[in-house]
């Protein structure tokens, strides 16, 4: 079983979410007030050089290790625990269909025996957890067990990062889990608290974008595309003659030539927006739905300015740009402006804060 926590662990403590992306490693800290309400307390992002992280393997350990000691120091954060989260491709999951009425090690004993038919290396190579769903919709008396299983190795490695960087590492997720949690608070601020609705979420990173399709807590559709924010700073190079680093700077601070917006911006935001509906059309033509009740957006690239209200007008569908704080009280140590502006960011790394409060 899984060595550090789990994926499915619930912590009460202080606990921070972290991401780690190929461009950057992001933190979030939250809180309860006294009413009850979410707080957040601390988010910082600190960006990662290209090449550090490739296809979720960590090239470089020691800058990426470095890179989190400075995002921690940035945060003004104390507390320790962090919640980490792997890739979907480096992760298993499966649902399976067990007799009801097992204890836990007998529960433990015969998810060890199946997860040997859908797992192509050695159990002993393995980090494997599960979480008992509830009772089965097809089976009366048995239950319903989803497992998630990843190389042990894969899970090492971001605990090393944690663990080098002065964390302690308590819970692993699995990314598109940790953004769906996020989300879900924000669908459910939807009329009839999103209740039957399908909503195509949308996380626009540096390399991929990631593609869910939900309705109430089941995933239609996933799906990722090789398209993302580098593109863009790949166009201001080539456009500007700009070093990497310094068109990626100047993309961040807005401090582009004046033609930036017609000659470079117009046309990648028309180009995501072919790529976005291009998503859409893969999930319509494999399911037996035709359209969907809301697009959400998040990402560091999701922000840009026109992009929702462009979305929509080429979809038809409502589009719209989250901000997984919404409804929270900001703490002191939150710097408004800029949280505001890089918020659609940290879905995923608001998601593994929320593993805290999840019962």
């Amino acid at each position: 079983m899984i060595s550090l926590g789990s994926l499915f662990s619930r912590q009460p403590a202080p606990m921070l979410g972290l991401d780690i992306s190929s461009s950057s490693v992001k933190l979030v800290e939250l809180g309860h007030d006294k009413a009850g309400n979410l707080v957040l307390e601390r988010c910082a992002i600190e960006p990662l050089e290209r090449g550090w992280i490739t296809d979720g393997n960590i090239e470089k350990f020691d800058e990426v290790a470095d890179a989190l000691r400075r995002l921690v120091k940035k945060s003004g954060t104390k507390t320790k625990n962090v919640a980490m989260a792997l890739p979907p491709s480096a992760v298993i999951t499966k649902k399976i269909i067990l007799p009801g009425g097992m204890s836990d090690q007998e529960l433990e004993v015969q998810v060890e025996t199946e997860a040997n038919q859908y797992i192509p290396f050695p159990l002993d190579e393995v980090s494997l957890d599960f979480c008992v769903i509830g009772p089965s919709a097809t089976s009366a008396g048995d239950v319903e067990v989803l497992i998630a299983a990843s190389r042990r190795e894969k899970v090492q490695d971001i605990q090393g990062l944690a663990e080098a960087a002065g964390l302690t590492p308590v819970v692993v997720d699995v990314e598109s889990y940790a953004s769906r949690l996020a989300a879900g608070r924000l669908i459910e601020n939807l009329p009839n608290k999103g209740s039957g609705a399908i909503v195509a979420l949308f996380e626009v990173g540096a390399l991929t974008t990631s593609m869910q399709v939900l309705r109430d807590d089941e995933v239609l559709y996933d799906r990722d595309q090789a398209f993302g924010g580098a593109q863009l700073t790949q166009l201001i190079v080539r456009q500007y003659g700009f070093s990497q680093e310094e068109a990626e700077s100047k993309k961040r601070s807005g401090e582009l030539p004046e033609d930036y917006e017609s000659a470079v911006l117009r046309p990648f935001i028309e180009t995501m927006v072919q790529e976005l509906g291009r998503a859409l059309q893969f999930f319509f033509t494999s399911t037996p739905h035709n359209k969907v009740d809301y697009i959400m957006l998040a990402g560091g690239s999701a922000a840009l300015p026109g992009l929702t209200a462009a979305v929509t007008q080429h979809t038809t569908f409502p589009c719209s740009l989250l901000n997984p704080f919404d409804g929270m009280e900001i703490g002191d140590g939150v710097r408004l402006k800029r949280m505001t502006r890089e918020a659609p960011s940290y879905l995923t790394s608001c998601g593994l804060a929320l593993r805290r409060f999840v019962q």
